[in-house]
């Protein structure tokens, strides 16, 4: 993180003394699927380890990668990128026709130790940008001018895209220049892609994280027609390491990301609403106690404001702790309802309004009527049905 200006120190502040976790593609997909939800917002700025988080308040996430998924992937990428990735421009011309040419190849940086590291020193993230911008800047304009050029493959750049107001490093896998100027962003995952289909889920995250680079780098090069809006993705063929390429059309990913962003509260506008001792620091004790214990840190969530979505379940570590915490809320029956009973936050608000045992308040009149309405269609179809198939506990024989 920066050490300027008193958001970053307030952020850090917040953190406490461990490390920072790195904003990423994932994440920042995370953030813009939920918008609205402050708690995410203030806890990726402050780059908190929200896996570790869950644990720490008893409400361990539900998902993550395994150890074995992690060094599959790992083999495979080296696989693909093996001697200047002369496989994957293969597959490039061969399977989707980018012929790239007797292309050039240059590594503009090791994710690998970005990652072992956790949080590298934000001198050596400026120097690595500073090199990526220009040699693709300069190679998309080479390209450009010449299209009969070579074309040339750029291996993690680094990449910034502004959110919140706070400035994101990003680092895609790798990045294709065609000849003629046109930039691919090119990811290797390791799901399989069995007799042609891929799992729906993963290519659907793939395809949002994979717009989150088109963004960055077009904003990178100042113009929308240099990056394709056809992203690369490189996956296992059936049950083998065979890789195999495809493209993936990411313009209404991009226009929903673009629109996302714009709706995102600037992040020091949130840091001004919460209080100057609030802290989530996860580190521990020379004796090995943590600093904060369980109490502390549910407290100190509890001032973030959430805006929990069933949905948060497939993308946010802390989901289980915030439906917990939002239980009898009409939040956790889903967007949909949440934006029809606007004004109405409990379940139980809503059933007394529907059955009339509450007066709604000005700004719930609209959805008490709603609610009247659907409470006394669902009265009329239950009347209409044999007792034996109405809802609740099927009456014993002989019984009353």
């Amino acid at each position: 993180m920066r050490h300027e200006g008193k958001t970053e120190a307030r952020l850090e502040r917040i953190r406490g003394a461990v490390s920072p976790r790195r904003h990423n593609a994932r994440t920042i997909a995370a953030l813009t699927s939920n918008p609205g939800c402050g708690r995410r917002a203030v806890l990726d700025a402050a780059g908190v380890d929200k896996d570790g988080l869950a644990g720490r308040v008893g409400y361990p996430a539900g998902f993550g990668q395994s150890p074995f998924a992690i060094v599959r992937g790992n083999v495979f990428e080296k696989q693909v990128k093996a001697d200047g990735c002369t496989e994957l421009l293969r597959l490039l011309r061969d399977q989707l026709g980018l012929d790239l040419g007797p292309a050039s190849y240059r590594d503009l940086g090791a994710s690998g130790e970005v990652a072992a590291g956790g949080a590298p020193g934000e001198g050596g993230l400026d120097a690595r940008h500073a090199a990526s911008v220009a040699a693709l800047t300069e190679a998309a304009r080479d390209a450009a001018a010449d299209p009969a050029a070579p074309g040339a493959v750029f291996d993690h750049p680094l990449l910034r895209l502004d959110v919140a107001g706070q400035e994101v490093s990003l680092e895609p896998d790798l990045v294709a220049v065609q000849p003629g100027g046109v930039c691919h962003i090119v990811e290797i995952k390791s799901f399989p892609v069995i007799d042609g289909q891929a799992d729906g889920e993963k290519v659907a995250a793939a395809a949002i994280q994979a717009a989150v680079y088109v963004l960055a780098l077009r904003r990178l090069l100042g113009r929308a027609e240099a990056v394709a809006y056809e992203v690369v993705l490189v996956c296992p063929k059936d049950f083998s390491n065979t890789p195999i390429a495809t493209k993936v059309d990411v313009r209404r990913q991009l226009l929903i990301l673009e629109h996302q962003l714009a709706r995102l509260t600037r992040i020091d506008s949130l840091l001004d609403a919460l209080p100057d001792d609030l802290r989530l620091d996860l580190a521990v004790d020379d004796a090995g106690v943590p600093v904060l214990d369980a109490a502390a840190l549910t407290g100190a969530l509890g001032k973030l404001a959430a805006r929990y979505a069933p949905g948060c379940l497939s993308t946010c570590e802390l989901a289980f702790f915030c439906r917990h915490e939002s239980a009898g809320r009409t939040a956790t029956l889903g967007v949909g309802v949440r934006e029809e009973l606007g004004g109405v936050e409990t379940v139980a608000d809503a059933l007394g309004l529907a059955h009339g045992t509450r007066a709604p308040d000005d700004d719930q009149a609209e959805a008490a009527a709603r609610l009247r309405t659907t409470a006394r269609v669902y009265a009329e179809v239950l009347a209409s049905l044999p007792a034996r198939s109405r809802p609740g506990p099927t009456p014993r024989e002989g019984g009353p």
